[in-house]
């Protein structure tokens, strides 16, 4: 059984619906990624699965439980890292954590002990005493992160957490994703409109836009499905014109051309043998030195799809 299930969820604003008829199911140990451009109905969706807003229709359930029956279940399993900031930013890092860290529960040497690890897991141990509003961009989001996990959560949500920070930041981000989720086998939903970041850290995507489902899958299917074509580059020495024009004629090869010392080749998945254009090369006198293949991207996927850049 999936860990969390999202089934037919539907949320309108007047006449105006905001997310129409969504259902995604995320299996326990996944990092899935939940992308589309701004207004695409992301942080809706995480605001209805983590009980802050009423859904009109269709169900949530997490673990067995079902959010609207039994929310507190579901929510002591939930550490959520909003988009906006939410921190009281006129006291300092420990005590903000320690105010938290109350409303998870915790008390005594182990609120002290998880304050201690969430510090340290941020790369926040050396400005726990400083105040919140001497904090950078990049050092609140990491603090917004700390308060998220001082109860362990099973699932980590992180709501577009890298906008508008350092690159330094950022990148302590993505290795505390990594990190968290391999060793603590935390689930963690990551959103975002910045679509190299879900390729690098997520398994799973749900792209969405105007609040429908565009794509849903493995990164591998997903990408598979604006093209039955891979892009081969092949770097060759002493190779001739006619080599060319005998790797167009072969069976599978839909484009080929040489540029600045590479052979590019779009090749049809079901027809195309690599073994023969190794043949032809070698048959003209040619040498290989590499062949690479590539595959389209996240972002290259979502445009075949809808047309619209991520960033609007």
């Amino acid at each position: 059984m999936s860990l969390i299930e999202v089934k037919n969820i539907t949320k309108r604003f007047g006449h105006k619906v905001v997310l129409d008829n969504i259902t995604l199911t995320i299996d326990e140990g996944d990092v899935f990624g939940l992308i589309g451009p701004n207004g695409a109905g992301k942080s809706t969706l995480i605001k209805i699965m983590t009980g802050l807003w009423d859904s009109d229709g269709g169900e949530v359930i997490i673990d067995g439980y079902d959010l609207k029956k039994e929310p507190l279940k579901v929510k002591e399993q939930i550490g959520l890292v909003p988009q906006e900031i939410a921190l009281f930013e006129g006291i300092t890092a420990y005590d903000n954590l320690e105010f938290f860290g109350y409303l998870y529960g915790l008390k005594g040497r182990q609120l002290k002990e998880r304050i201690d690890e969430a510090l340290e897991v941020t790369g926040l141990k050396d400005r726990r005493k400083e105040k919140v509003n001497k904090f950078s961009g990049g050092m609140k989001r990491r603090l917004n992160i700390a308060c998220a996990i001082l109860h362990h959560p099973r699932i980590l949500i992180m709501d577009e957490p890298t906008v508008g920070i350092d690159p330094q930041s950022r990148n302590h981000i993505f290795e505390f994703t990594k990190r968290i989720n391999k060793e603590n086998n935390t689930t963690v939903i990551y959103t975002s409109h910045y679509m190299e970041e879900v390729e690098m850290l997520c398994n799973k995507v749900f792209i969405i836009d105007l609040g429908q489902e565009v794509a849903y899958g493995d990164k591998k299917s997903i990408k598979s499905m604006i093209s039955n074509n891979d892009r081969i580059l092949i770097e060759a020495f002493d190779y001739r014109r006619e080599m060319i024009q005998a790797i167009k004629q072969l069976p599978g090869v839909n484009e080929c051309i040489e540029e600045k010392g590479l052979i590019k080749l779009l090749a049809d998945k079901n027809s195309f043998r690599l073994e023969a254009v190794l043949k032809v090369i070698e048959s003209h006198g040619g040498r290989i030195k590499s062949i690479n293949f590539e595959e389209p991207s996240l972002e290259e996927v979502f445009l075949a799809l809808t047309g619209r850049n991520l960033r609007d």
